[in-house]
């Protein structure tokens, strides 16, 4: 039998034994109504799914002295707030602490509760909002609600009804609590590498490239002194290959459970692959249709034209791939300019603002081969700068795409603990 059912986690700390009690919100939580009558505060908050509670002054300035924020709930350090609209755009079941500043206010759209620490520690419930188990039993309440009343929320009075599962003891609860802490402390940790990391390649894109009206760059390799050169963009160019709008459908057929992986611009990343978004495959008889001789090669340059548009890869292997939906990719001309540098050109920031000065459409702006054709780029001379260049930067984006596949898998690990842990 489920252990879980038992409502005992399949994943527990030494020494605890016995089944989790269910407890109603509101039997560990009281509701926060308290008006900002006084004034106490003028700092307006919002729920954001990454950074819990936090200050939006910047979206509030020009219309600060209009609201009349003594009708705000006046919220406290420590204490909660979900947004009961789903129809706002919010993450269903979303609750955040404010952890950042001592006072704040919301508007009343949000419901705020205070944990009662002497039953349920504070920390231990902020994790538990982040369970699978939280988000579902608040999706079903609210699905509830929506039959009576004909819109996608959740009452106050039913949120706080809402049943969450619960260690009997408080050591229990802070081992947890510190466990999941420490593991978002690592998470954080990590982010923080990235972030690092992608700042430096932003930098040094800046620095390695001529800037605008300029033929020599700021930073350069020893022993290259000779100005760069300004080209049409397909003079480097023999071949685009373009499958625009093409599917499996308009050819007859069908994607399949295993075969060739097709590249799309929902897994051609900035510098990588992603294999694990939105994996599509073709059999042999649809790949032979699809490519028609096209075959993609190790290192050959991929840019995706639209949704989103700009992102640079290349071809990681020389396993065949079947190129798919708003991506292109470019046979060099190789006299001319290697694959890795044409994929560091592209990322450079003067022709990343020319492709967007060049794109069409409105939200999801995009870029042709007709938009591509008036672009112009600045180019070493000097082929063996070109490939220094181009080296660099590869050996920096798999140092980038190792410290995202580890965040990537510390993530997993912690939705797994998560889901283990809690009943």
């Amino acid at each position: 039998m489920d252990k879980k059912k038992n409502g005992i986690p399949k994943l527990r700390f030494p020494g605890f034994t016995g089944a989790w009690e269910q407890r109603k919100l509101g039997e560990v939580a009281k509701r926060v109504t308290r008006k900002n009558k006084n004034l106490e505060s003028t700092l307006p908050l919002t729920i954001s799914a990454q950074l819990g509670l936090v200050d939006q002054i910047s979206y509030f300035d020009k219309r600060i002295a209009s609201l009349n924020l003594s009708n705000y709930i006046l919220l406290k350090k420590g204490e909660f707030a979900y947004n009961k609209s789903y129809s706002n755009g919010y993450p269903f079941g979303a609750v955040k602490r404010l952890n950042d500043y001592d006072k704040g206010v919301i508007p009343s759209l949000y419901i705020a509760f205070d944990p009662d620490n002497i039953q349920v520690e504070s920390n231990f419930m902020e994790t538990y909002f982040e369970t699978s188990l939280w988000h579902k039993e608040v999706s079903t309440r609210a699905s509830e609600g929506a039959r009576n009343h004909g819109l996608l929320n959740i009452s106050p009075t039913d949120f706080m009804d809402i049943n969450l599962m619960v260690p009997k003891l408080k050591e229990e609860q802070i081992l947890i609590s510190n466990f999941m802490h420490n593991f978002d402390a690592l998470i954080t940790l990590h982010q923080r590498k990235l972030d690092h990391l992608k700042e430096q390649k932003k930098g040094l894109l800046q620095k390695m490239f001529p800037k605008k009206g300029e033929v020599v760059p700021e930073v350069r390799f020893p022993g290259f002194t000779n100005a760069w050169e300004q080209r049409k963009f397909f003079d480097n160019i023999e071949k685009v290959i373009d499958f625009r709008g093409r599917t499996p459908k308009k050819l007859g057929m069908e994607w399949s459970a295993e075969g060739y992986t097709a590249l799309s611009a929902l897994n051609v990343k900035d510098g990588y692959i992603d294999f694990t978004a939105d994996v599509h495959y073709a059999n042999q008889d649809l790949y032979d249709k699809w490519m028609v001789g096209n075959d993609l090669y190790k290192g050959q340059v991929l840019f995706t034209t639209e949704a989103p548009m700009g992102n640079v890869a290349q071809v990681p292997d020389n396993r065949k791939y079947v190129l798919s939906q708003r991506t292109i990719a470019f046979n060099v001309d190789k006299t001319k300019v290697t694959n890795d540098f044409l994929a560091v050109l592209l990322r450079s920031q003067n022709v990343q603002h020319t492709l967007k000065s060049l794109a069409s459409g409105g939200t999801a702006q995009g870029v042709s081969q007709k938009s591509l054709s008036q672009l112009k780029v600045i180019v070493p001379i000097n082929p063996k700068e070109q490939q220094k260049i181009g080296d660099f930067f590869k050996q920096l984006d798999s140092l980038i795409a190792l410290h995202q596949r580890k965040l990537d898998h510390l993530k997993l690990l912690k939705e797994g603990l998560l889901q283990q842990m809690f009943v």
